[in-house]
């Protein structure tokens, strides 16, 4: 792992230089945010498998990122007949047997300063051609991840964008505040009461949960505040314009996932960030 650190905070990110799974074609490998520690409460993030030390690639754990190659339903991206790119990760092959495989990862160049990790990359696959600069850095108890994508190649560049934040849940569930006007269909896992949001029940294990969509009042920048087992909040802001937002939780977990369609024209390029920020640490959450 690769860190940066404070007196508070200490962030671990996935080094590239490492043994990436090669079935791992879900989350960009650069300045990808494994775990956030405080000095006094410990690890501050979670995800599907915790406390599961090495949890499967497409589950992951932290504040991972994701390139969508394919549409949740199936509808095929960044693909040419029977090879693809999954951006940020690398070529990917469609075996016989349906699974996907990455069969050349994309390299990454990395530098560094006391706050700031920052990957670079540039990868041709077929017809596509691209270039990434992702970072990270590090200011007291706030971490801010931005992106930028250029499209080298000479027709459109076609994809989605979503962020998958796996947060701590607080005896078993979540709260959160919301945007003022946001909205949630009737479902059996989740419901607003003014702008907070609520999970109607503890989900028991790791299977057991529920997927939705919120339906927010504006398309850009929305701001987030949930709850924490050990802080006093966490605060999640997204840097973008959304094309939707889903809701996922189950025992161990909650994720809100900021999605944006990238459309990027030969020569254009796109910037967007997120930010969250660690509320201070609780001490009779601490020591109860």
């Amino acid at each position: 792992m690769l860190h940066l650190a404070n007196r508070e905070l200490r962030v671990e990110i996935v080094d590239t230089a490492g043994n990436l799974p090669k079935d791992g074609h879900r989350y960009c490998t650069g300045a990808q945010i494994w775990q956030v520690h405080d000095q006094i409460a410990g690890p501050l993030l979670t995800g599907p498998e915790w406390p599961e030390p090495a949890p499967s690639s497409f589950n992951g754990q932290g504040l991972p990122e994701s390139f969508r190659h394919r549409t949740r339903d199936g509808r095929l991206l960044t693909w040419n007949e029977e090879r693809g790119v999954a951006i940020g990760i690398g070529e990917l092959a469609a075996q016989p047997d349906g699974t996907i495989s990455v069969v050349a990862p994309c390299k990454w160049m990395i530098t560094r300063s006391d706050d700031r990790l920052t990957f670079r990359t540039r990868q041709q696959v077929g017809a596509f051609d691209y270039e990434l600069e992702r970072s990270v850095s590090l200011s007291g108890r706030t971490l801010v991840s931005e992106s930028s994508l250029i499209n080298h190649g000479t027709s459109p560049l076609v994809l989605e964008w979503f962020a998958h934040p796996f947060f701590a849940l607080t005896d078993g569930v979540i709260r959160a505040e919301l945007p003022s006007g946001t909205s949630i269909p009737e479902n059996p896992g989740f419901k607003i009461e003014g702008n907070v949001f609520i999970q109607k029940r503890r989900f028991t294990h790791q299977r057991d949960g529920h997927m939705d969509f919120l339906r927010l009042p504006s398309a850009s920048n929305p701001t987030f505040r949930l709850s924490h087992p050990t802080l006093s909040h966490v605060t999640f802001e997204a840097h973008l314009a959304l094309s939707e937002c889903v809701v996922w939780g189950n025992n161990v977990t909650f994720s809100i996932e900021p999605y944006q369609t990238l459309s990027l024209s030969p020569g254009v390029s796109k910037q967007w960030s997120l930010r969250y920020e660690f509320g201070e640490p609780v001490p009779t959450k601490l020591f109860r």
